[in-house]
C-alpha cells in the first residue's frame, strides 16, 4: 500500500517541529526591565532528554564578555532542588541585577552587574530538575524526579547542548553550582569523566567543578549548625557542653527516646529561631513586607517580573507549558527531615563516594563557604574534605580585595587531582548575593590559574 504524497509531507512537518520544539534556542536581544539592547551575548532555549525527551530543560546561555572562543564554559545548577535559574541569572553571578527598592514593584527594572561571573566565562544557566522555573515535562510520569535522575538529566543535558554548540567542545568545562547541588555536582562530574573513558561521544573537555556552600553529606553537614552556633557566640557554653554530652555530639537523625538529648536540642533551638541561618549577621526576613530591607525580600519582584507575557515572550517560552512561574517549587525544595514527595525522591544522602572517585582524575575543585552562612556551615565542609585524605599543597592563609582581607583559604593535591577550598569573609549562603565583588574575584583566579583564557 502506498503512502499518499501529502502524508509523507505532513509526517516530515510534524517530525520537523517536535525536533524544534525538543531542541529550541533564540537569541534573546532586549528584556523587558532593561533600556536598550543587552550589552551581552544571551540565549535561552530548550533541551529534551529522558525518554521520548519528554522533560523539556530550560536554559539561559551567556557568551562570556572577554573571549567566549577560549573562555571556560560553566553549567551552573542552582539549588533548593528547585530553585530556578533566575535566581543567580538575576539576582547572584550573572550579567543583570534586579534594582533593590522599587517604589512600585509592578514596575521591575534591571540594571548590570559588574561583578559578574560572565565577564570571564561562558555560562549555561539551567533550570532542573523537571518542574523547576521554565522547565517542564510532557507526561505526568516524566514529572517526578530524584537526586540520581537529576545526576542522569544533567550529564545528558550538557551533551546534547554541546552537540547543538559544538564550537563550545573545546572550551574548558566546570560543573557548577550551590548549596544542595552539592549532593549532585560531584556525581555528574564523575559521571562524565566515565563516559570519556567509555568513549562516549561527543567527548566533553571536562577539567573539573566548583561549588559554593555545598550539601555534601546529609549527617555532616547538617550536624555541623550546633557547633557553628557555640563558635559564633549564639549559644553559650552550658547550652552547648549540655548538647554535646547528651547528644554525643549527634545533633541530627536523633534517637526519639533520648529525652536528654531532645531537651538540650529545645534550649539550642531557642536560641536560633529568630536568627537568619542564610547569614547570622542579617535580619531574618519577612520577604511579604515591602517596608522591610533585607536581600531576600527581592525575589518577589522574579515572580513579577517572569510572571508578564512580555517577559515570556522576549525568553521564548514554550506557551502553555509553565501556568504560574515560581523562584522556588516548593513541592521539590528539599528540607532537613523532608520526606519523599509525589514529585522528588532525595535518594542520595551523600556525594562523598564520587569525590573520592574524582581523586584518581585529572580533576580541579574548588570549594567555597561564606564563613557567616548556618545553612551548611564552613566546618561541615572542613570536616568532609578532611575524609579525603589529600595531601595540603599551601596551608591556611589569607587573601585579599584591594588590600583588604577578603577570606582565607588553603590548596590540596593527590595525583593529577587539586582542590581549592576558600572562604568569603562576612559572607552567607549564596555568597554572591552578599559579597558579589570577593566571589567574582575569587573564581575569576582560580579559573585562570589553570586556563589558556587570555584577555581581550
Amino acid at each position: 500500500m502506498r503512502i499518499p504524497l501529502i502524508v509523507l509531507l505532513l509526517l516530515f512537518i510534524l517530525q520537523f517541529h517536535m525536533l524544534q520544539l525538543s531542541h529550541s534556542k533564540s537569541i534573546v536581544g532586549k528584556l523587558p526591565g532593561f533600556s536598550g539592547q543587552l550589552p551581552f551575548a544571551l540565549q535561552t532555549g530548550y533541551i529534551g532528554v529522558g525518554e521520548n525527551e519528554e522533560v523539556q530543560l530550560f536554559y539561559y546561555f551567556v557568551k562570556s564578555e572577554r573571549n567566549p572562543q577560549r573562555d571556560p564554559l560553566l553549567l551552573y545548577l542552582t539549588g533548593g532542588p528547585g530553585t530556578s535559574a533566575i535566581i543567580p541569572f538575576l539576582y547572584q553571578i550573572g550579567p543583570l541585577n534586579f534594582k533593590y527598592g522599587n517604589a512600585n514593584r509592578s514596575e521591575v527594572k534591571l540594571e548590570l552587574n559588574p561583578y559578574s561571573w560572565t565577564k570571564t566565562a561562558n555560562i549555561i544557566f539551567i533550570d532542573l530538575p523537571v518542574g523547576t522555573g521554565f522547565s517542564y515535562a510532557k507526561t505526568s510520569k516524566s514529572s517526578r524526579s530524584s537526586d540520581s535522575l537529576v545526576v542522569t538529566h544533567a550529564y545528558d543535558f550538557i551533551r546534547k547542548w554541546l552537540l547543538d554548540h559544538p564550537t563550545f567542545l573545546s572550551n574548558p568545562l566546570y560543573i557548577t553550582g550551590i548549596s544542595y547541588m552539592g549532593i549532585i555536582i560531584p556525581n555528574v562530574v564523575s559521571r562524565i569523566y566515565d563516559g570519556n573513558e567509555r568513549r562516549v561521544q561527543p567527548k566533553l573537555n571536562i577539567k573539573g567543578f566548583l561549588i559554593v556552600n555545598p550539601l555534601t553529606d546529609k549527617f555532616i553537614d547538617f550536624n555541623s549548625r550546633v557547633e557553628f552556633a557555640y563558635r559564633s557566640a549564639l549559644i553559650d557554653d552550658e547550652i552547648y557542653e549540655s548538647a554535646k554530652e547528651n547528644c554525643g555530639g549527634k545533633y541530627v537523625y536523633l534517637d526519639p527516646n533520648n529525652t536528654m538529648c531532645l531537651n538540650s536540642l529545645q534550649r539550642v533551638n531557642e536560641c536560633l529561631t529568630r536568627i537568619n541561618i542564610a547569614n547570622i549577621l542579617e535580619p531574618v526576613c519577612n520577604v511579604q513586607d515591602p517596608e522591610a530591607f533585607c536581600r531576600e525580600s527581592i525575589y518577589l519582584y522574579s515572580n513579577i517580573w517572569a510572571n508578564t507575557k512580555a517577559v515570556r515572550q522576549a525568553l521564548h517560552i514554550h506557551e502553555g507549558t509553565v501556568d504560574n512561574w515560581l523562584f522556588t517549587n516548593m513541592s521539590i525544595r528539599a528540607l532537613y527531615g523532608k520526606n519523599d514527595t509525589i514529585y522528588y525522591s532525595y535518594n542520595i544522602f551523600s556525594s562523598l563516594a564520587s569525590h573520592k572517585q574524582l581523586l584518581t582524575k585529572n580533576c580541579r575543585a574548588l570549594i567555597i563557604n561564606g564563613d557567616h552562612d548556618m545553612t551548611f556551615p564552613y566546618m561541615g565542609t572542613r570536616q568532609w574534605i578532611d575524609l579525603l585524605d589529600l595531601k595540603t599543597k599551601i596551608s591556611w592563609k589569607p587573601w585579599f580585595v584591594r588590600t583588604q582581607v577578603a577570606g582565607y583559604f588553603k590548596t590540596y593535591s593527590k595525583a593529577k587531582y587539586s582542590l581549592k577550598y576558600a572562604t568569603i569573609k562576612d559572607g552567607g549562603h549564596a555568597v554572591a548575593l552578599y559579597k558579589p565583588e570577593e566571589s567574582m574575584m575569587m573564581v575569576e583566579t582560580w579559573l585562570d590559574s589553570h586556563t589558556n583564557s587570555i584577555k581581550s
